[in-house]
């Protein structure tokens, strides 16, 4: 054999070694992964969780934010009337008393 062929064999040895090992490594931790994914997903899921039900609370608190105000807007709304009202009844009873004032001249 010559040197040519002593170092193409070289090199193909060599180069199937790295990958050999390269290839093990990541077998390696993809193994190590797999074996603390239930413990990822699970935390995963469980923040997921909490977030949902923060999100949840605020929205719930947001609806009975609007739902205050559309009660007081009503019920403003509902003693806006009731003081047009007192204030034409006010109205009515200035007319009478100047009609009975005017009759009593």
């Amino acid at each position: 054999m010559s040197n040519s062929d002593y170092l193409l064999k070289a090199a193909i040895r060599k180069v199937t070694e790295k990958l050999n090992e390269i290839l093990t490594e990541k077998i390696e931790e993809a193994t190590n992964i797999a074996q603390d994914a239930p413990e990822i997903l699970k935390k995963e899921f469980d923040s997921l969780k909490e977030s949902i039900i923060e999100e949840a609370s605020r929205m719930e608190k947001a609806e009975n934010i609007q739902e205050n105000k559309f009660t007081n807007t009503y019920q403003d709304s509902n003693i806006k009337k009731a003081l047009n009202e007192i204030e034409s009844i006010n109205g009515q009873i200035d007319l009478f008393n100047e009609s009975i004032n005017n009759k009593i001249k």
